[in-house]
Parts: structure tokens; C-alpha cells; sequence
């Protein structure tokens, strides 16, 4: 018998009802107090959390019955709320671990499980063995369940305001009475997710003025392809960014401001989106650099950089600038996290809109850093695009895009012996100066660019990056990988 469950860059995931199923997340949670009670952690509690999906409410309760049946108190959120907001509350809490009831960005149809260990960050790969391990033998038996009023009566549950703590810690991240009264008008997509209202609430009460969208619950993500903070899934939020609004408090007379700029997190509020004043989507790299120029060169700050793989190469040459260490890891913050512990970093970041903070936990908050990217506004007194300028000014121009292509699953092994074969002088051009396999094929290339070619980890998908100098260079580049892979 195999196993449905398998645990992926951060957690494990599954469409609802076929994979996700309340059998399916008992044994997870089962194989979580198990792991709790082999490492003395059990006593300490679990945290429970979960986002707004479908009967995301009902799966948490269902991991607290059987936690607390195995003998695990547990803390169980009493409303939906962000990932880093759980994280944030294993240590408020000095808990053994959380678990968390989110698919993140997939699509409506998909749910999933996070854990995250008493470091208050994703699991690394040895936790995520040792939770593997067992569920095979769990599913083949029956799992103990407690009512949760019984629970409650022996002292194994209880329910907490999950909220409070976490807004006050980033109260004392970053000053919120300058950015309340820097006059920004911010434009925020929560996208139907489990950030609504968050961002609203921390800067209200003084001349910035904040508009939501998709601040309500709708665990059919309606209008979006998915809740992910990317271009294609930020239609309405484009579209708000270029008319005028009337902020609340009203502007002086006769004048309409546009927005300053667009903060969007997706479905757990664990990754950050940005739109620049005119409606223009500010991919990951840019904000990553950006935000690594916000802690260099506004805040004076030091401290080594972790960035995965997949990630700019911006913040290399503004860590030469600053006399600073950057640090390349795979892909995932199962990677990252552990590597920030270790280094003490600054900050830690990766393609996919995810950035961590010293001082923080070491896991990526969405509203962090729309948090610290209007500080750096409101520093500036620059827009996004006007920063762009600034950052290029510092580092060059860099363009940088991705293409996913599909294939066979029974080339897969042809097409990674190509790849292995392969040993390219040169890309479109582009003397090729070193190589790594860290997580995919990588190829550093003359001018500071760099393709990558690397494979999903559940889907038949073949991911080619880039990121180049030069903007006509981009798809030339892209091409020439997938040449490479004789696919596409």
C-alpha cells in the first residue's frame, strides 16, 4: 500500500475530497503527536491554525480530536487566520509545534497541512521524514478520536485569539505611527485569504489611507485563477491602481489622489505581491531586491542574506556593495529557514513572493513585508517605480522571467539525461561560468545572468528561469534551455 500523503516544498497538499480527506488528515495529525510525544515536546501543546478554503474549520478541529485523543494538548485558533500568525504564536506560546489547515495558492478545489516545528518555521527535511514514515502503518489502522468537549474537560483543548499577539509583534517590527502618518494611499488585495483586514487595521487611524479587495469569504476565490500574488490572478487590483479614489480621511479640497502603490498575500498571507502606482505587477526578484536594499541602504542594517536558487541576483551585487554574505539554497523555506537560523540573516528570500525576517520567525510573512516595502516608501518618499530607478541606478537592470512547460512523464528520464549530458560553453550568446545541481541545472552565465532548469515535484513540469542584463535576452535564453532539455 502507498501512501496518498506526501509532504512537498511546505507541507503537504491534495485536491479536497479525493487526497484531502478527513481520514487522510487524521493520520497526519496522528503521525504529528506521535513526533511530539517521541521528542518531549507534547506537552508544550499544539497549535492549531487554518485559512479560509473549504471546511478548513472542520479539518482543524479534526487534527485537535485525534491530537488530543494521543494524549497532545492542544491550542486550537478560534478564527481563521495567516500562516506567519500561527508561527508567530508556536513561540509566543512556547508551543511544541503547529499545525496549520491551508493549501496557500492552489486552486479552491485543494487543501493542505503545514506543520511547523517549535522553531516556528517550515519542517525541515528530516522532520518531514520522520512524519512521512508512519503513515503508511496509521492508515491501515483505526485512529483514537476525542470529542472536544471531553477534551476540553480534561484539560487537553482550549481556544485562542491567535490575532492580538501577532499584531502586536509586528507593532514592534516596524513603526507603524510614521507609517500611519506618511499619507500613503495603498490599494490591498487580500484575495479572499486569511489576510483580510490585517494590514487595514494596523495602519488606520491616521493620514494613510488603505482600500481592500476581496476582503470577504469566498473559499471559491471567484475572478482569480487561484489565490497566488502574481500577475495573471491580479486583474481587479491592476484596474483599482489606475482610477482615482476618495481615501477615507477626505484629501484636502479638490484634489484625487491615485494609489501609491498595491499590496497583495495570497491565501495564508505568507507571500507578498506588489503593483507599482501605475498598475504594473513588481515581480518577486524586484521587491526581493528592493527589500534587500531597504535593510542596506535605508536602514543601515547588516547582517548575511539567504536567497534560494530561483531567486535575483541583485542582492549578490548589493551584498558586494554593502560588504555583505549572500548565501544560495535550494528551493523552499524548509532550506531557507534553516540556513537564516544558522547565519543569523538579515533576511531570506525566493521566487515565489516568500521573505523572512531577522528577528522575526524564520518563515515568510506576507504582511511583514508589505509592511517594511511601504516603510521603504515612506523612508524614500518614493513610489515602486521611481524605487526601481533607484535600485537599477545602484545594481544595473535585470529582467528575469519563467517558462513552465509540459511534458510526457515517461520522457523524464530521458530528458534529465540530457540535461546531465549536457555541457554547454555557452547560452544564447552568453559564455556559460560555472554550473551547480544545488536544485535543478544551473547555469551562471558571463554578465551576471543565469539560467535554471529544474522539475516539479508532483506535476509533469519542467520549469526554465532567467534572469538576464538585457530584456531582448530573455526569451533567447529561455529558448536555449529548453533546448537543452530537447523539449518545448
Amino acid at each position: 500500500m502507498s501512501t496518498p500523503i506526501a509532504f512537498g516544498t511546505d507541507g503537504w497538499r491534495a485536491v479536497i475530497a479525493e487526497d484531502f480527506t478527513f481520514a487522510n488528515v487524521r493520520a497526519v495529525a496522528l503521525s504529528v503527536a506521535r513526533f511530539l510525544n517521541g521528542h518531549g515536546l507534547a506537552s508544550r501543546k499544539l497549535v492549531v491554525g487554518y485559512d479560509t478554503r473549504f471546511g478548513s474549520d472542520r479539518f482543524a478541529e479534526a487534527v485537535a480530536e485525534v491530537a488530543t485523543a494521543a494524549g497532545v494538548p492542544v491550542s486550537l485558533a478560534d478564527r481563521f487566520c495567516p500562516t506567519p500568525a500561527v508561527s508567530y504564536n508556536v513561540l509566543a506560546r512556547h508551543a511544541g509545534g503547529a499545525i496549520i489547515v491551508t493549501s496557500s495558492h492552489n486552486p479552491a478545489s485543494w487543501n493542505g497541512i503545514k506543520y511547523k516545528p517549535d522553531y516556528a518555521g517550515s519542517a525541515s527535511p528530516e522532520v518531514i521524514t520522520e512524519l512521512e514514515a508512519p503513515l503508511e502503518e496509521i492508515l491501515r489502522g483505526q485512529i483514537p478520536r476525542m470529542p472536544l468537549d471531553a477534551a476540553r474537560s480534561a484539560g487537553l483543548f482550549e481556544t485562542f485569539d491567535p490575532r492580538t499577539p501577532y499584531l502586536t509583534r509586528l507593532a514592534q517590527m516596524v513603526d507603524l505611527r510614521a507609517l500611519r502618518g506618511a499619507g500613503l494611499n495603498v490599494a490591498v488585495d487580500s484575495m479572499y485569504g486569511a489576510g483580510q483586514s490585517y494590514l487595514a487595521e494596523l495602519l488606520s487611524g491616521g493620514k494613510s489611507a488603505v482600500t481592500e479587495l476581496h476582503a470577504e469569504n469566498n473559499p471559491l476565490f471567484p475572478d482569480i485563477h487561484a489565490p497566488e500574488p502574481i500577475a495573471r490572478n491580479l486583474d481587479l487590483l491592476s484596474k483599482t491602481m489606475q482610477e482615482p479614489f476618495d481615501p477615507l480621511p477626505p484629501p484636502a479640497a479638490g484634489s484625487r489622489p491615485a494609489f501609491d502603490v498595491g499590496i497583495a498575500t495570497d491565501g495564508d498571507a505568507d507571500r507578498l505581491g506588489v503593483m507599482d502606482e501605475r498598475g504594473v505587477f513588481v515581480d518577486q526578484l524586484q521587491v526581493f531586491a528592493l527589500l534587500t536594499y531597504y535593510f542596506l541602504e535605508v536602514r543601515g542594517e547588516r547582517g548575511p542574506i539567504v536567497r534560494s536558487v530561483t531567486t535575483t541576483r541583485m542582492v549578490d551585487r548589493l551584498g558586494e556593495i554593502y560588504g555583505v554574505p549572500v548565501h544560495e539554497t535550494a528551493v523552499g523555506f524548509k532550506y531557507l529557514g534553516p540556513k537564516m537560523m544558522e547565519e543569523d540573516a538579515l533576511l531570506g528570500g525566493e521566487e515565489s513572493g516568500g521573505y523572512g525576517f531577522r528577528g522575526h520567525v524564520p518563515e515568510r510573512d506576507g504582511i511583514l513585508a508589505g509592511l517594511y516595502f511601504l516603510d521603504l516608501m515612506a523612508r524614500t518618499g518614493k513610489r515602486p517605480s521611481e524605487l526601481l530607478q533607484q535600485l537599477y541606478a545602484k545594481v544595473g537592470p535585470h529582467y528575469y522571467d519563467r517558462s513552465d512547460v509540459e511534458f510526457d512523464q515517461q520522457q523524464r528520464s530521458a530528458i534529465l539525461e540530457r540535461l546531465s549530458a549536457a555541457k554547454p560553453a555557452e547560452l544564447a550568446g552568453l559564455a556559460v561560468t560555472s554550473t551547480s545541481t544545488i536544485d535543478g541545472f544551473l547555469y551562471n552565465l558571463e554578465g551576471g545572468g543565469w539560467l535554471l532548469i529544474r522539475f516539479s515535484g508532483t506535476e509533469p513540469l519542467m520549469r526554465v528561469y532567467c534572469e538576464v542584463p538585457s530584456e531582448d535576452l530573455v526569451p533567447k535564453v529561455l529558448a536555449a534551455g529548453k533546448q537543452l532539455a530537447g523539449i518545448g
